[in-house]
């Protein structure tokens, strides 16, 4: 939070209105300090609380998180509707144009733009050269502990700590393939050849950002969770057993 606080002084400036709305006197470490330490949203049964109070308890919290929330959103709502109207509806008139401009040209010899509808992309799990040294495609849950440090951002949840014996160490983890998948395809099936379902997609490698505007096949990755490390997590960890009863398939 300090940081988006700095950064934000840094875009705007010391003397922009929405700074000292924010900031007030004090520095975004300071700010940001006292909102976490002070704030009970991290209490479940206080955001129940709120969550049943509806928009009058919110609006009535004393939580200070809360209150920089409702202080900043009149100004952040009249921004975004600002965006929407000068930059994301002129964006979406243009993008309709390039693609009718593009199926003229083209015709039906390219697949056109993902519009909410189903899409399938197809691609092998391979590795990538990072740096003078090949990337393995596959991890495994051992490379989950070994990475852990018991601090954010690598701290496990008790759950998971407490399995650790209880777990494969060489059960496959996570894996990436040279699929092309953009923002909003997290969740999405990954299906091997024979048709078996090998993994869900959630994630990109840092070179998958400029898929946007170009795919580079030796170096664009999605990353996907392994099927193997569901059914064994919801097992060990969680003891979901219905869960694993309705995934299993009866052949």
């Amino acid at each position: 939070m300090s940081f988006s606080l700095d950064k934000m002084r840094e875009w705007l400036g010391p003397d922009s209105l929405y700074v000292h709305k924010v900031l007030g006197n004090d520095s975004p470490e300071s700010l940001a300090a006292r909102l976490i330490e002070k704030s009970k949203l991290d209490d479940p049964e206080y955001r129940k609380k709120l969550w049943e109070g509806g928009v009058e308890a919110v609006n009535a919290s004393d939580d200070p998180l809360i209150q920089l929330a409702l202080k900043i959103d009149p100004d952040a709502r009249a921004l975004r509707k600002q965006f929407e109207t000068l930059v994301e509806a002129p964006r979406v008139r243009g993008s309709k144009m390039i693609a009718d401009a593009r199926f003229k040209v083209h015709g039906t010899d390219l697949y056109p733009d993902a519009t909410f509808t189903l899409r399938v992309t197809y691609g092998s799990v391979t590795g990538w050269e990072e740096k003078g040294e090949m990337i393995d495609p596959f991890t495994q849950t051992r490379r989950l502990f070994e990475r852990t440090t018991g601090e954010r951002p690598f701290k496990l949840p008790a759950t998971w700590s407490d399995a650790r014996e209880a777990l494969g160490a060489d059960t496959p983890f996570n894996f990436v393939a040279t699929t092309d998948i953009t923002g909003g395809n997290s969740g999405s099936p990954m299906v091997a050849a024979d048709g078996a379902l090998v993994g869900l997609a959630f994630d990109g490698n840092i070179h998958s950002i400029a898929g946007d505007y170009w795919f580079d096949e030796s170096m664009n990755r999605t990353v996907g969770v392994n099927t193997a490390i569901i059914l064994e997590a919801l097992d060990t960890v969680y003891g979901a057993d219905h869960l694993i009863d309705e995934l299993t398939v009866v052949d």
